[in-house]
């Protein structure tokens, strides 16, 4: 992959006017890889814009840098971009309106999704544990510094995307990241506040109806719950702030595959999955139109009547189980 790096170095050296942009539905990985990525290439002097063709979470948007140097699809209409810069996308649909710029500019696609399309002119896709960790090694490159700023939204990514080091794409080129991030000022108990310790009342009070709601399934290997508009109306959370829940339904004893299902307009939901060891859920969401990893991995699904979609979902995933046989 060393071509594909020193290609996306090159022609970032060349370039004047870059766009970052991220993906649709954001989570800790792809703000840290926008938000690190735009840093960098302000302090080497470049004219940058970041930018997520999707409402941004309030815990992650509270994050110091973010309303600063990410912004809406609006802003880039009149902005000159000669290179695209993708990041933690694995395909075009994942980055909203933003893909029909493409067709105007060079385009580089940094990803670690197996499922990637490879949508870009020059695409380095490798299986890291966060897409932060690949965008930390190209502004290594680029020759920037690092400060506590850098390091610590670099750092948040790595943490996120890692489960806070718990899950199995923890490795140990993780760990080295990690160590060299804080060494640089990175502050990961100011990260794991932020994200960890800063629930807010409502989505502690939604947990109850979520719980409500849960099914298990084939031998209790399988849970799963939804979370309606109506569900979010009722403590005032807006659709972009709603928690998934996913990972309090795999900490199940004896559970393997975690669903949930969130309603973001009307009769529109967004499916998150996680599996706790064996189980390939990417398997599950490409079948669908998603993509992700083999531990988490999600999609988009219209529908009227969420329990019948329940059960397609759970009888695609029962039929994988006994394939594993």
């Amino acid at each position: 992959m060393l071509r594909n790096i020193e290609a996306i170095v090159g022609e970032i050296e060349k370039a004047k006017n870059i766009l970052v942009v991220g993906h649709i539905m954001p989570d800790g990985d792809d703000i840290s890889s926008v938000l690190s990525m735009v840093i960098a290439l302000e302090r080497l002097g470049k004219n940058v814009r970041g930018v997520i063709d999707y409402e941004i979470p309030a815990y992650l948007e509270e994050f110091p840098g973010v309303k600063d140097k990410i912004k809406s699809y609006d802003c880039i209409k009149e902005f000159p971009a000669e290179l695209i810069i993708s990041v933690d996308a694995s395909s075009p649909d994942r980055i909203g309106r933003v893909y029909d710029h493409f067709k105007f500019a060079r385009s580089i696609v940094i990803d670690h999704h197996a499922t990637n399309t490879y949508f870009g002119n020059i695409n380095w896709v490798e299986m890291y544990g966060a897409t932060a960790q690949m965008v930390m090694r190209i502004n290594k490159m680029l020759g920037v510094e690092y400060d506590k700023e850098l390091a610590t939204a670099n750092l948040l990514g790595i943490a996120t995307d890692t489960g806070f080091f718990k899950y199995s794409n923890t490795d140990a080129t993780v760990f080295e990241d990690v160590a060299w991030l804080v060494g640089k000022g990175g502050d990961i108990a100011f990260i794991s506040n932020m994200i960890l310790e800063n629930r807010p009342l409502e989505h502690i009070l939604l947990y109850k109806d979520f719980l409500d709601v849960m099914k298990l399934d084939y031998n209790n290997t399988i849970a799963y719950s939804h979370i309606t508009l109506d569900m979010l109306k009722k403590y005032d959370i807006k659709p972009k702030d709603s928690p998934s829940f996913v990972g309090d339904l795999r900490s199940i004893k004896g559970v393997e595959v975690a669903i949930t299902f969130t309603e973001a307009e009307e009769n529109e939901f967004h499916v998150s999955m996680r599996s706790k060891s064996w189980f390939d859920v990417s398997k599950v969401a490409v079948h669908f139109g998603g993509g992700g990893h083999p531990r988490a991995a999600g999609f988009s699904i219209n529908t009227d009547n969420i329990e019948k979609t329940e059960q397609e979902v759970i009888d695609t995933i029962k039929k994988l189980m006994e394939s594993y046989k």
